[in-house]
This record gives structure tokens, sequence and C-alpha cells, in this order.
């Protein structure tokens, strides 16, 4: 799937470095092309009060485009995974 920039993706797998999961919502800011290799996405991803969270260079395998089945949710954290 190639994505283009400033188009919301969501997260397929839990990043727990990163302080991600899966089905967090983000927004492509960076595609990148290397030859010989699945295309990149540096992709922004927020809390709902537009703060960013993270910023993740991430194959585009990781991710899948919003479908009109999606709906927001809110997941608190444990304490050990807030900011």
């Amino acid at each position: 799937m190639n994505y283009q920039l400033y188009s919301d993706v969501i997260l397929l797998c839990n990043l727990s470095e990163e302080g991600l999961y899966a089905g967090d919502i983000g927004t492509v800011v960076e595609q990148h092309q290397v030859e010989g290799l699945e295309t990149g996405y540096s992709v922004e991803f927020f809390d709902l009060l537009g703060n960013t969270v993270a910023v993740a260079t991430l194959p585009g395998s990781y991710l899948r485009s919003p479908a009109s089945a999606d709906r927001p949710t809110v997941m608190i954290l444990p304490e050990g995974d807030r900011p």
C-alpha cells in the first residue's frame, strides 16, 4: 500500500519501546524509498490533546488505512507507560 503524505494510518502492531500500541492512529509525515526494501514511512503519533507522543519510521506492512468500521477509543496506559 502506498500512503500519501499527511494521511492518517493505523498501527498494526505494538511498539512498546516507542510507547505505541496496535490501533494507535498516526499521520504520515515522510515516505522513504530504498531500492530493494519495502517502502517505509515516518509517522507522527499524537495524544487527543494534539501533543506528539512519538515519531516512528516504520515499514508500510506495519500500517493500514482507516476504514468506515473503525471507531476511535481511549486506552488508559499503565503508570509506567504514561508520559
